[in-house]
């Protein structure tokens, strides 16, 4: 990983605001989301800026923004003017660092030039276009709301709109691909000259339209000796296109790594904001907390003052050294064992020796960091439950 991009994300905190509405739900998402009308979107935006003053009023925020993260749902439902009402108010409360990354998801189905000029000059500084796939028949089995015309066009108005940091997600391991699929949507997406990709293999999550699909028999994803393949695929190819494989999932052209997420795999404090939102305060040996996903519960919470989040967990000191392994070893960085044991008194090795054993060869010390090769990637979950 780049010094460029371990200078640029600095340890200032982060904030996540949810916006649980879509125009359709995608049969794959688990994500807490609905289809709403313009009217309860514009309801909603006024029970954030709420939240947004009750953690004003009571203290929560001590120190300027580094990151804003506009997810969902979908965020680009939004319109212009109620992303700058919210980043207004931030930066008259709390403050935004001087070069603090602003994100927003959007589907390239819902924007159009003049929107992402919108988004831009209230101070978005950064897309996240959901294209998932540019191949129609797979936008059509992932019920995506857009087409490929579409998601090609968004991009290309997002750089005439002023913006230089632009990342598109990319689902792979659909029913049915192989690597020549795989390499097809590849050489697509590459076309469009993006500065971040976000590539994850499609899971069936339960409780989804693809779940009963998938139990019915109808829906059949690639099997566990297939998936590697497309996995290394898409690494070899990103790699070669000159991007940083960054973490399991993520991909950045120098510069452009997501600094919200790297907060979260860092264990920096993280605030959050809106009906399904999870937050994460660093001090002790750090705390989650989350607003539950139902958004009548969330607009009474607000309208008697009270904080609409739930503790979910406080970490004691090995709950918090599993935790940092288990996120900091996603990432390429990986973990510093100096700070590991400043943090907790003793380093890896110490903490984890059976763990470290099990593990061989895939984690290694190196340069004073831990971190997995790309085979103990692939085997993230298997190996990384050795220190759980």
């Amino acid at each position: 990983m780049s010094n460029q991009t371990l200078s640029k994300c600095d340890s200032n905190p982060a904030l996540y605001l949810h916006i649980p509405f879509c125009r359709s739900k995608c049969p794959y998402c688990d994500f807490y989301s609905q289809v709403a009308d313009q009217a309860q979107l514009n309801g909603y935006v006024d029970l954030l800026l709420r939240h947004l003053a009750w953690l004003r009023d009571n203290q929560v925020f001590a120190s300027p923004l580094g990151t804003v993260f506009f997810g969902g749902g979908t965020p680009s439902l939004l319109t212009p003017g109620q992303v700058a009402a919210i980043l207004d108010q931030l930066q008259r409360t709390v403050g935004l660092t001087g070069d603090a990354e602003i994100s927003l998801e959007a589907n390239p189905g819902t924007v159009d030039l003049a929107r992402l000029r919108g988004y831009r000059q209230a101070g978005v500084n950064r897309l996240s276009f959901g294209v998932q796939s540019l191949q129609a028949g797979a936008l059509q089995l992932l019920g995506r709301g857009h087409s490929t015309r579409e998601a090609v066009q968004a991009v290309a108005w997002a750089r005439q709109a002023g913006f230089s940091n632009i990342g598109c997600d990319l689902m792979f391991g659909l029913p049915g691909q192989g690597r020549g699929e795989l390499l097809q949507d590849l050489a697509a997406l590459l076309q469009l000259q993006p500065d971040h990709l976000s590539c994850y293999g499609l899971t069936v999550e339960a409780g989804t339209p693809f779940e009963q699909l998938e139990l019915s028999g109808a829906l059949k994803l690639p099997d566990e000796d297939e998936f590697p393949e497309l996995y290394l695929t898409v690494h070899e190819q990103l790699t070669g296109a000159g991007f940083e494989h960054y973490e399991i999932s993520n991909y950045a052209r120098p510069g452009h790594a997501c600094c919200h997420n790297l907060a979260y795999w860092r264990r920096q404090t993280c605030f959050a904001v809106g009906a399904g939102a999870h937050s994460f305060t660093a001090g002790g040996y750090g705390t989650r907390r989350a607003v539950p996903a139902d958004l009548q519960r969330y607009r009474r919470s607000l309208e008697q003052g009270r904080d609409p989040a739930l503790t979910l967990e406080t970490f004691d000191r090995q709950g918090a050294m599993a935790e940092t392994l288990y996120l900091g070893l996603r990432c390429r960085e990986g973990v510093a064992d100096a700070d590991f044991r400043r943090r907790f008194g003793l380093g890896v090795a110490e903490a984890f020796p059976e763990a470290l054993r099990r593990c061989g060869e895939r984690l290694t010390l190196d340069g004073g960091r831990w971190r997995f090769d790309l085979q103990g990637w692939l085997l993230y979950d298997h190996f990384i439950s050795f220190f759980l």
